[in-house]
């Protein structure tokens, strides 16, 4: 999915935990899948808001010039004012968008 244009709230919300677990069967490995997913969501931004300063990056070693680039604050800006990677996973988790699997209960099965 997409985090620039995701569903989600900027401002936390109280879920029902208990039956947003219902897919896996356990909070906990819930909790886990959604919090993996935000590390990657996470990291996807990271490497996406570096890339697009690195544009405006100065390699001189002159202290004297420093000066504003009003794209590059906006280009921040845009970046502060999106959902969080928490709450972008969780949105993700309850439209069904985040695909899991568990080796460990795949191997009891067989």
């Amino acid at each position: 999915m997409d985090y620039k244009r995701t569903t989600a709230s900027v401002n936390t919300e109280t879920r029902d935990v208990m039956k947003m677990s219902e897919p896996v069967g356990n909070v906990y490995e819930m909790v886990r899948i959604i919090s993996k997913r935000a590390n990657q969501i996470s990291v996807e931004m990271k490497q996406d808001l570096d890339t697009k300063l690195q544009e405006f990056a100065s390699y001189s070693d002159n202290l004297e010039e420093v000066f504003e680039n009003h794209e590059q604050i906006e280009i921040s800006r845009f970046y502060e004012k999106l959902p969080k990677p928490t709450l972008i996973a969780i949105q993700e988790w309850i439209d069904g968008e985040v695909y899991f699997r568990n080796p460990a209960k795949e191997k009891d099965q067989f």
